[in-house]
């Protein structure tokens, strides 16, 4: 990315979700993108796990959490809330000019 494109929603969704299929399976595929994970994936989305998506979604997008301000138990709930969360993120450092 050149810092000033911001690619769509659904270009989002689609890595998002390639993200957490590599780190949650293939019980993972039938799980709606407006669902909680949590309640989804029962066992399978314990803290950890979410930790290591956080991960994953920021190493993939060059991005970084700020596990102080941001409300991750929000934001990383659903594949929709980390597609806005990322869009956002992506949006301010292109409104600031910063690469990623």
């Amino acid at each position: 990315m050149n810092g000033t494109t911001v690619p769509t929603d659904d270009d989002l969704r689609a890595r998002v979700r390639a993200v957490l299929t590599d780190r949650l399976g293939d019980a993972f595929a039938s799980v709606p993108s407006d669902a909680e994970l949590q309640q989804a994936l029962g066992d399978r989305y314990d803290s950890l796990t979410a930790m290591e998506c956080i991960s994953a979604v920021e190493e993939e997008f060059g991005i970084e959490v700020d596990f102080v301000a941001d409300d991750v138990r929000y934001w990383f709930a659903t594949v929709d809330r980390m597609t806005r969360f990322t869009r956002d993120r992506l949006e301010d450092a292109a409104a600031l000019g910063e690469r990623s």
